[in-house]
């Protein structure tokens, strides 16, 4: 089991939700194998990229089937230099909103682990975790300031939002918002990283992220499953409900509106065309598919919270 803290009612007083004696076997079993996966396979963009090299001004930042305007009139108007510059903007606003949500996820994995049992595979694999993503941060840093020298953030009300989530969001919520955003970008990045289209230095971004990825979605699945034994219908509705939001809030949010000025597009016709983009929408459930399968297999996908994956076009 994890380590869940809730507010102590003194100040000087910390409470546990569950005790660590009763360390689930199977995360236990789980961590265990991805702290050797991690020894084994870690990698590191800042060691292993030469981030010096020019840029080939005939790749593009992402596939062009996974740009946001891909099979839009807009796109079609577009000249191929316009479009290559499009596709790094759009995946530089991805990357610096992966940062965003890559830093909510760090500080709820600290809270999730704080006080916990050291000697736990658990526990140091949550830590094996922090210090990927802020490698991984410092790696999507690195490349949005060489392809394109902008960063994105969200919106201030949603980074407002963020905010409160990481501190309200515990346990499955916890651990299925994680998730969402590493399912989400997983089936792009995949995609993207063997496509010779793109950038070579992107590909790598992209392979070491799918790569470190993979495990963390394994560990996130555990500890939701975990989560998830004997809790009672009220519970699970709401977590259900608030994982959905938190998902509509990230895949929104991963390509902000100035991606496409900055690109020199006009930002509201882009806008508009993206929103009405069948062929984005599908993309973006194709990438979904297994965590929609997931949060099926473990009730949290209920009629409330489909509302929220249909907004965003996951489902």
């Amino acid at each position: 089991m994890t380590a869940a803290m809730e507010r102590p009612e003194s100040d000087h007083t910390v409470v546990r939700l569950h005790d660590r004696s009763r360390t689930d076997q199977g995360t236990e079993q789980v961590s265990e194998r991805l702290l050797k996966s991690a020894a084994r396979l870690s990698r590191n963009a800042m060691t292993e990229i030469d981030w010096s090299l020019p840029m080939d001004p005939t790749k593009y930042g992402c596939s062009p089937e996974w740009s946001s305007l891909y099979g839009t009139d807009y796109w079609n108007e577009l000249t191929e230099e316009q479009r290559i510059r499009l596709t790094r903007h759009e995946f530089a606003s991805i990357m610096n909103i992966g940062i965003w949500f890559e830093m909510i996820l760090q500080e709820m994995v600290l809270q999730d682990q704080y006080v916990g049992d050291y000697h736990s595979a658990e526990f140091q694999f949550a830590l094996i975790e922090i210090a990927d993503e802020c490698r991984h941060s410092l790696m999507f840093a690195k490349a949005s300031e060489k392809m394109v020298g902008t960063s994105y953030h969200p919106h201030p009300k949603v980074a407002r939002m963020g905010k409160y989530f990481k501190l309200a969001a515990k346990k499955e919520v916890a651990y299925a918002g994680i998730l969402v955003a590493e399912e989400v970008l997983d089936v792009f990045q995949r995609g993207c990283m063997r496509d010779d289209r793109v950038l070579p230095f992107i590909r790598t971004v992209n392979e070491i992220h799918v790569l470190e990825e993979s495990r963390h979605m394994k560990y996130a699945r555990e500890q939701v499953r975990d989560s998830m034994q004997g809790i009672g219908r009220v519970r699970r509705e709401s977590s259900a409900l608030a994982v959905s939001l938190g998902a509509y809030l990230i895949v929104s949010s991963l390509i902000q509106p100035q991606a496409y000025a900055d690109a020199g597009l006009d930002r509201s016709r882009a806008y508009a065309e993206r929103e009405a983009n069948a062929h984005f929408h599908s993309m973006i459930r194709s990438s979904c598919a297994h965590l929609m399968e997931f949060l099926d297999e473990v009730g949290l996908l209920t009629k409330a919270s489909m509302k929220w994956y249909r907004k965003a076009h996951m489902i």
